[in-house]
């Protein structure tokens, strides 16, 4: 067997065969910036009501919490698709109902949609497998499928820009059918059903995403040989103390390093040399 170190091919670059393989290639992606401005808040009826007796608000922390995605080809140009994503954000507040008083927190929820058009290649096979679903409770032996490109969105936490307190304009106002599975995660129902001139919530939230369009494909690879893992498994026992006792000591946070000057030329990975006299 060939010698693998640290997962690289030997030397002379020698590979053993070519193997076919199913793996989900890339065929388009996109990266974006989007500042979300005035979304609406919607809240369990309880806190709805602390909403309406605030004086101000403040925007303590941001998650996504679930995005859906909906994906259609798009008609007269062959082998691009819609990608339609709906996110839903989980969002905390401070309610202060009196000047100098201490605030309440609160949780929120509120959603964004937004649309892309990417490339996914076309394809209009039938793909049968005797893979199974848990939600499934056919007892057939074979599912039948499409080769329709899968999407995948990635998206960090967004960043709370600012909240207020504002009137609605219009009661049907970025109203839409939130589902049971993310109202749960405050605890029940949410309230939609406010009228013009009822006080709410609105935030602005700076999102970044990647969307990307995946499709299977069966693609000719060269192989090297086995991956066989170098690193053995962690069964230690150790007491908590003597695992303490190996953490390096944290010296960075105890004495930060200073900045480097422009004529020391520090870099990635460069170490500031001493000059002859001694300084720095």
């Amino acid at each position: 067997m060939a010698d693998l170190k640290n997962g690289c091919p030997p030397e002379n670059g020698a590979f053993k065969e070519a193997v076919c393989v199913d793996v989900g290639r890339v065929y388009d992606s996109c990266c974006d910036r989007d500042c979300l401005e005035d979304l609406r808040c919607f809240f369990l009826p309880e806190d709805q009501g602390l909403i309406c007796n605030a004086i101000s608000v403040r925007l303590r922390s941001a998650e996504v919490l679930n995005v859906f995605i909906d994906v259609e080809p798009v008609n007269f140009n062959k082998g691009f698709y819609s990608c339609d994503l709906t996110f839903f954000f989980l969002l905390e507040f401070d309610v202060f109902t009196a000047p100098h008083s201490c605030p309440q927190c609160i949780r929120g929820i509120s959603s964004f949609s937004k649309k892309v058009i990417l490339f996914g290649s076309d394809g209009n096979v039938k793909i049968f497998s005797n893979t199974m679903r848990e939600d499934e409770h056919c007892d057939s032996k074979t599912r039948r499928t499409t080769n329709m490109p899968k999407c995948v969105v990635q998206a960090v936490d967004p960043i709370p820009l600012s909240a207020r307190i504002g009137e609605i304009r219009d009661c049907y106002e970025n109203v839409r059918c939130i589902p049971k599975s993310i109202c749960d995660c405050i605890g029940g129902n949410v309230v939609t059903d406010l009228k013009g001139g009822d006080p709410t919530v609105y935030v602005t939230l700076g999102l970044f995403t990647v969307v990307q369009l995946i499709r299977n494909v069966q693609m000719l690879i060269p192989v090297y040989d086995f991956c066989i893992p170098e690193k053995q498994c962690d069964y230690s026992t150790d007491r908590p103390c003597d695992t303490f006792k190996k953490i390096k000591f944290p010296t960075d946070d105890f004495f930060p390093p200073r900045p480097c000057k422009a004529d020391e030329g520090c870099g990635c990975g460069m170490r500031v040399e001493e000059s002859e006299d001694g300084e720095d």
